[in-house]
């Protein structure tokens, strides 16, 4: 893989280009007496302009929980199928926002908000970027693999994709 290092407006773009393309990501936050780190598996609503990830998440929560202790958050998206990662760590900010819950209120939320849109449980969760590093490949997977051997083979160096950091 090429290194190609991204800064500001391009880091935001190719932040929001693989969010996008992912959504799910592992965040991972950090409980007070613990030695270990608490993950769950969450949908974005918004990554912003300024390259901030938005959520919304209750306020009964472990993660939210873990945040009121420690505002550091670490996010692991993945798509295996395509060869596209990116790992974020930032800082986290829980607010009861209600312009931003109304924006990203829909349907699906109200599966995890049995009280709707008013449930006092719910938070805003804003990640700002601090540290940002991707992969990503050109192709799929199957494609990655044949390229891989037939460099192996013909000892050819190719381009299967690009990872580097997001200087946002």
């Amino acid at each position: 893989m090429s290194n190609e290092n991204l800064s500001n407006k391009e880091a935001i773009d190719k932040l929001k280009d693989l969010v996008n393309r992912i959504d799910i990501a592992m965040m991972i936050s950090f409980p007070k007496n613990s030695h270990y780190p608490y993950m769950t598996p969450m949908s974005r609503q918004e990554v912003d302009d300024d390259g901030d990830i938005w959520y919304l998440i209750s306020s009964e929560s472990e993660t939210s929980k873990n945040l009121q202790s420690n505002n550091k958050i670490s996010l692991a998206f993945g798509d295996p199928g395509s060869y596209t990662f990116l790992s974020i760590d930032g800082i986290a900010e829980l607010s009861q926002d209600k312009s931003k819950i109304d924006k990203y209120w829909s349907k699906f939320m109200e599966v995890y908000f049995e009280k709707g849109k008013e449930d006092p449980s719910i938070r805003v969760l804003r990640v700002t970027p601090v540290e940002s590093h991707y992969w990503d490949s050109k192709t799929n997977k199957f494609m990655t693999l044949i390229k891989v051997a037939s460099a192996a083979i013909s000892g050819q160096k190719i381009d299967i994709g690009r990872e580097g950091e997001l200087n946002i």
